[in-house]
């Protein structure tokens, strides 16, 4: 559900917020709003797959008790589909269960009973951190390559590229990487933003893509087995 009472007002970004208690779903919808974010809610994991299909957040408030799942293992599905820092606001507060939620790659950590005034300060400053990113990004041009961070598209002779989210951070990786080889854990790490557990096939499914749409282009990534990958020039 998207809350648009001040979509023609303020705009300073876009909160996706996960939660199935509605009076602490209404009490945070109220307050960012009044900050002047535009707010998504979800009461469900699959209320928050819809929103994730239709509009992209800067910021995604998580719980992590649910009706339809564990908002843990909803962490990979989401980084799939967008990059928004992840701020978890959940009942477990056992300090091996925040933990878990960081080593999951969670970015913050927020237990219930919590402060209004605090939840709203850290969901500000993430916006903040967002804000002078972009400010500070440049578009990057390598021979024919085109990279846009602020649109997060690729372009090759003028032409878009097509790339997913997860492409365009690799290959904005690669490119920072020019001739170095970059071990898969590396590449997780940076791209998935957590540490890789196994997941090594993810690597080699979005690199394999990746290599697809630069197949008529200069730039070759090669793999080195066991060592990762290396993105050149012909």
């Amino acid at each position: 559900m998207v809350n648009s009472e001040n979509l023609l007002l303020r705009n300073l970004g876009t909160v996706l917020l996960v939660e199935d208690n509605i009076g602490i779903l209404r009490a945070n919808m109220q307050a960012l709003t009044s900050d002047g974010f535009i707010v998504l809610t979800a009461a469900t994991l699959a209320e928050a797959r819809d929103c994730l299909d239709n509009m992209t957040p800067d910021v995604v408030v998580l719980d992590i008790m649910l009706p339809d799942g564990d908002g843990l293992d909803f962490l990979p599905e989401l980084r799939g589909k967008c990059s928004a820092p992840v701020l978890f606001l959940t009942a477990k507060d056992k300090p091996d269960e925040r933990l878990a939620g960081l080593l999951a790659g969670g970015n913050d950590y927020i237990t219930k009973p919590y402060s209004i005034a605090e939840f709203r300060i850290r969901v500000r400053n993430f916006m903040s951190l967002l804000r002078d990113a972009k400010e500070n990004a440049e578009n990057l041009i390598l021979g024919q390559l085109k990279l846009d961070t602020e649109s997060r598209q690729a372009f090759l002779n003028g032409d878009d590229l097509g790339l997913s989210p997860k492409e365009f951070a690799l290959l904005n990786l690669f490119t920072k990487n020019m001739d170095r080889v970059l071990s898969a854990e590396y590449i997780y790490e940076k791209v998935w933003g957590q540490r890789m557990f196994g997941e090594a096939q993810s690597v080699k499914k979005a690199v394999s893509k990746l290599r697809a749409k630069l197949e008529e282009s200069e730039f070759i990534i090669s793999t080195h087995r066991g060592s990762g990958y290396c993105f050149y020039m012909e």
